[in-house]
């Protein structure tokens, strides 16, 4: 493929039709988009500041950047991502926060939440303009981060405790003993892995049930609020947005970093954006093949290359990204940050109005407190509810892990050993189901405090993820697709805003567990102990190195792509 194929316009670069989809074109993403290529026959990308930098780290081949199609066209990885979050931060984390400790957190609910739209978003930055994972970017910086996320991963989200949740939940809801939940919980594990084998793309199963499960969820909530009598708790969420910084004197760290993780999915889930959308075919991705199951796709193998595509910045190639990009962030904006603050704040309403001052864990808060004070109608729905919110959540989380531990394994190893991606996919599919229907059978019911410790772990991990994208971005990516300073200074505020409460998490952890008064820390950084002293020093250090090489990135792909301003728009 030559330059002169990019530029398919006539020499009327930019017009219209030559930058948006057709309906009939647009609308094929629905579905997913994979666009067979004969890979080896296009030019290589020379390593020229038009193009992204690859270190010696695998040459990018160079193909057309895709027409846009409309937002509605590309819904899907953050109805997924959406799915995950309601049951964690969204009926579990932040109700039991605010009925416990009263509305003055709301400010940090909705923070984690915008926080996370922008963490997301770049997440996905790197597959829109390459058609990689952003963990095969992570092993263009160093092999060390995708085997060191894998392991984090595993600690967050190993546990099968939102089935088990969602199956407690259930159980009550039909008048079964709660203490029978096991048995529920193992036939929803068993459904999750049927549902993949309803068809060969095994994506494109994941995303019909889960956007499914989100209207129900998003409807359902919607209604609670004008039924159970809480609608009166809104008054007090603006004076709860405004109060920032505020913490109550006896604040459990560990609870309140995993409710910032799980303001959203948080963690290791959040990094399964870039494999969603790659999947999906959003943007240079769409060269990218997909995970198809091999007990239903008859053998067939679309390839997912080693090495991922970028397209020339021909003046046509850069409107169109401007395009991507923007419907990408609307996308994300209008089904991920809506949907959680409508469902989150409704959920808080509720437990706000019928159980304050709970000190109960958050499921026997909503079967022993919240649901006999409501009753009825309003009961019975917010069995609906809750059911669907944990049962996703397990289902989201489930497809996280085995995609984002699939995509790590193969890359690190199973390319070179010749293994089958989709045989991969399947096999740790259902190895992990397989440990989810254990761990329930035995009847090891997760403590909360093991949720505690997953949901920090969340929280910890996005500290150098965060800091790790934003140098991606604004380091390896040319200038037109790097992100804004706008967006820059935003990863700053993430990476510096778990940093901060990682530090404390870190300190308070060492006290309690280890005994290790040395490394006590405090909120005002001011009165920690010398080894707390050490802990900040060192996030200082990583939060200085991440602003001064992001902006040292910046500044020197200023001014290196001719017409670079095509490609910016809002908040790119």
């Amino acid at each position: 493929m030559t330059t002169d194929d990019i530029e398919s316009d006539g020499g009327v670069a930019g017009a219209r039709d030559e930058v948006f989809a057709s309906d009939d074109e647009g609308v094929q993403y629905r579905d997913t988009v994979y666009r067979d290529i004969d890979y080896d026959s296009l030019e290589t990308a020379p390593e020229t500041a038009d193009y992204p930098k690859t270190d010696g780290e695998g040459r990018y081949k160079i193909a057309n950047l895709p027409k846009v199609p409309k937002v509605s066209h590309i819904v899907g990885p953050s109805a997924i991502m959406l799915g995950a979050s309601l049951g964690s931060g969204e009926t579990i984390f932040w109700p039991t926060l605010v009925a416990t400790n009263g509305w003055g957190l709301y400010w940090a609910f909705w923070v984690g939440v915008i926080t996370q739209f922008f963490i997301n978003t770049e997440i996905q930055r790197w597959t829109l303009a390459t058609g990689e994972s952003i963990f095969r970017a992570f092993e263009r910086m160093s092999s060390f981060w995708p085997w060191f996320f894998l392991a984090a991963g595993f600690a967050h989200v190993g546990w099968p405790g939102w089935a088990a949740g969602a199956a407690e939940v259930g159980a009550a809801a039909v008048g079964i003993p709660r203490g029978n939940w096991p048995m529920i919980g193992i036939a929803l594990m068993i459904l999750i892995w049927l549902s993949y084998q309803a068809g060969p793309i095994v994506y494109n199963m994941v995303e019909k049930a889960q956007v499914a499960l989100m209207f129900i969820a998003i409807f359902g909530a919607v209604v609670l609020i004008f039924i159970v009598g809480s609608v009166g708790q809104l008054a007090n969420v603006p004076a709860g947005a405004v109060n920032f910084g505020a913490l109550p004197a006896d604040m459990n760290i560990a609870v309140f970093l995993g409710g910032l993780a799980y303001a959203g999915a948080g963690g290791y889930i959040n990094l399964a954006q870039g494999v969603w959308a790659r999947e999906k075919g959003y943007g240079m991705a769409t060269y990218q093949g997909r995970i198809l199951n091999p007990l239903q796709s008859g053998g067939e193998i679309e390839e997912v290359h080693e090495s991922g595509m970028v397209f020339e910045p021909t003046t046509t190639n850069m409107r169109r990204w401007r395009g991507w990009w923007k419907i990408v962030q609307q996308e994300h904006f209008l089904t991920f940050v809506v949907g959680l603050l409508v469902v989150a704040t409704v959920a808080m309403t509720i437990t706000a109005e019928y159980a304050p001052g709970t000190t109960e864990g958050a499921i026997d808060m909503w079967l022993d407190q919240v649901i006999p004070a409501v009753g009825g109608v309003s009961g019975a729905l917010l069995y609906v509810v809750l059911f669907i919110a944990l049962f996703s959540t397990q289902y989201a989380i489930l497809e996280a892990f085995v995609r984002n531990s699939v995509d790590i394994i193969f890359e690190m190893y199973g390319r070179g050993a010749g293994w089958d991606l989709n045989k991969v996919f399947i096999g740790l599919l259902t190895i992990f189901t397989l440990w989810g229907i254990a761990i329930i059978g035995l009847q090891l019911e997760q403590p909360f405090i093991l949720l505690v410790i997953g949901a920090a772990i969340a929280g910890v991990m996005m500290w150098p993820y965060n800091a790790l994208v934003t140098i991606l971005n604004a380091t390896r990516l040319p200038e037109h697709t790097q992100p804004g300073w706008g967006r820059v200074i935003a990863m700053w505020w993430a990476t510096g805003f778990f940093g901060f409460f990682s530090v404390l998490l870190i300190g308070d952890t060492a006290v309690q567990y280890l005994g290790a008064d040395f490394m006590a820390t405090t909120v005002g950084v001011v009165g920690s102990s010398p080894g707390g002293y050490v802990l900040w020093l060192f996030a200082l250090v990583v939060q200085v190195y991440t602003m001064y090489r992001s902006a040292q990135g910046k500044l020197a792909s200023s001014d290196t792509v001719d017409n670079a301003d095509e490609a910016t728009g809002l908040l790119s």
